[in-house]
């Protein structure tokens, strides 16, 4: 099962952000809709992302909700029909709720960074540190604590939930 290091992080100055992060990258970021259907599972998160070019797909991870750096483990699965697998997913194991988000991905290196407006919850940076089978999660960690220095992103800015887990007051 593919692993990472996530950690993410409340920024007021969304700009600002994006303008270190451009200091990092020459690529331009892809800029992405995706709206998440979580639903009711005994243990990790189960959502179904619909991108805004009609794509889909299913995911579950598994992640401790400690602020920093937490590894993640997860598995994608692409949907032909979201509108059925949604409705299938709902009458069998029930929604959690809803997240709808603009995402702009950037890359540098082995890591994902995604600059976030969230509805209903503000603006966020995430990092997504891909982590081989034989790597240590410490040097994801480290990676990740690089970046987010880099980008003047502080402690006290950490989230240890997800997003669902934060519009639904967890």
């Amino acid at each position: 099962m593919p692993r990472n290091v996530e950690i993410k992080a409340r920024v007021d100055d969304l700009e600002a952000v994006r303008a270190r992060v451009q200091t990092l990258t020459s690529a331009s970021p892809e800029h992405l809709t995706q709206t998440d259907t979580f639903f009711l599972v005994p243990n990790g998160r189960l959502k179904l992302r619909e991108l805004g070019d009609r794509t889909a797909e299913l995911i579950f991870y598994d992640r401790p909700d400690q602020p920093g750096p937490k590894a993640s483990t997860y598995t994608r699965c692409p949907v032909v029909d979201a509108t059925l697998l949604r409705s299938v997913l709902t009458a069998s194991v029930g929604v959690r709720g809803v997240v709808e988000k603009e995402r702009e991905v950037f890359l540098h290196e082995q890591t994902r960074i995604h600059l976030d407006r969230v509805e209903g919850l503000g603006t966020f940076l995430e990092l997504e540190v891909a982590i081989g089978d034989d790597e240590p999660l410490s040097t994801g960690e480290a990676i990740a604590r690089d970046i987010l220095r880099f980008l003047d992103v502080g402690d006290d800015q950490l989230v240890a939930a997800a997003y669902i887990d934060l519009l639904a007051g967890d």
